[in-house]
């Protein structure tokens, strides 16, 4: 029985050191996947907090880009509205009655305040003549001068 005891010896070591190595592995392994876990969920709380932070500085910059904002940063830096617009036509008269910005009281007067309705214009009916504009020459009606 001496015998038979000593060649099983190397066997049976083998299979424990197989079996601990095993479970030092699994061991290993799940110590990993466990902090791999607490990293994802970490970096998720990250994504989440910089979202929250995107969003609210896009908030912040469609509200400085609308209109009525715009307007009042301008007045804030002393600009003041353009007026009416005056146009070239390509034979070199001028239509509309040009002026430095600021300056007529019909400037003034058409500029609304922010928030404030436009005047309401009222277009002619359809195939009435146009009524005759100091300074405009007669001629083809340009694209940018229908509104």
């Amino acid at each position: 029985m001496g015998r038979l005891g000593t060649k099983r010896t190397p066997f049976v070591l083998l299979t424990v050191v197989m079996l601990g190595s095993g479970l030092i592995s699994l061991l290993l392994l799940n110590s990993s996947l466990n902090q791999g876990s607490f990293e994802l969920n970490k970096l998720q709380r990250r994504t989440t907090e910089l979202t929250d932070q995107q969003q609210a500085l896009q908030q912040e910059v469609d509200q400085l880009a609308a209109p009525d904002a715009l307007a009042r940063r301008a007045r804030e830096l002393g600009m003041i509205p353009g007026g009416s617009p005056v146009f070239l036509r390509p034979d070199g008269t001028v239509i509309g009655n040009p002026a430095p910005a600021g300056t007529g009281a019909a400037d003034n007067a058409a500029y609304t305040a922010p928030g404030a309705p436009p005047p309401a214009v009222v277009p002619p009916p359809p195939g009435a003549p146009r009524p005759a504009v100091p300074g405009r020459q007669p001629g083809p009606v340009l694209p940018a001068q229908v509104r």
